[in-house]
This record gives structure tokens, C-alpha cells and sequence, in this order.
């Protein structure tokens, strides 16, 4: 079984863009479950509603889980996709101009960052 998230990476025009990868899920009792991935820890955020942040790069390869509130990431390619709570991106785009963050909406939005190692 596969679980579809969306990874963001720097392409060789050093922009960033999306694009959905599977993460591949086995039977564990009556659950499925992907191979465990080393992370470095977790860290919780709150950015306020209409927050912004123009282009960045992502500052490690991390997993970013929206937990309440919606936000648009757009690339430099101009792709705008919207992340709602519950969704999954990978941050990949360590190198180039990176990508803009936008909060929307009238509510912060609560999310979760996961640094890999």
C-alpha cells in the first residue's frame, strides 16, 4: 500500500517544485506502517494569520505536517499548492531561491516540523 505525500525540491534551475511521492506502507498487525525514518527531533509552530514569507530555502530536509490552518507554497516556478490540516509536504529544497510560505485565511495556522538526518 502507498500513502501519497507532496515533496518540494530544488530542480537544476534552482528553483524549487512539487511533486507527489509515495511512501510505501507495510501490514503490521491490523495497521500498515513505512520504515522508520532517523529524524533530529520536532518542532511545534504558529505562524499568525496572514503571515508571509517571500522566497527561502527550506533550512534542513524536514517533513512539514499542517496541524490547523491553511497555507499556499509556491514555488519558483510559480506552482501555488495549498496545504489544509492533516496534510504532509517534504521540505527538500535546501539549495536555490526556495519558496514562498503564505498563511490564508483569517486563522494562524498550528504546524509541525520534523528534521531528518
Amino acid at each position: 500500500m502507498l500513502m501519497k505525500i507532496m515533496r518540494i525540491f530544488t530542480g537544476p534551475d534552482n528553483e524549487s517544485h512539487f511533486e507527489e511521492i509515495d511512501v510505501d506502507l507495510k501490514f503490521n498487525g491490523d495497521t500498515e506502517a513505512s520504515e522508520l525514518q532517523p529524524a533530529t527531533g520536532v518542532l511545534f509552530r504558529r505562524a499568525p494569520a496572514n503571515h508571509l514569507n517571500d522566497f527561502h530555502p527550506a533550512p534542513k530536509r524536514q517533513y512539514v505536517i499542517t496541524l490547523s490552518g491553511e497555507v499556499e507554497i509556491e514555488t519558483g516556478d510559480g506552482t501555488v499548492k495549498r496545504f489544509c490540516p492533516g496534510d504532509v509536504m517534504l521540505a527538500d529544497d535546501t539549495t536555490g531561491r526556495g519558496h514562498i510560505t503564505r498563511v490564508v485565511g483569517s486563522q494562524p495556522r498550528s504546524y509541525v516540523m520534523i528534521p531528518l538526518k
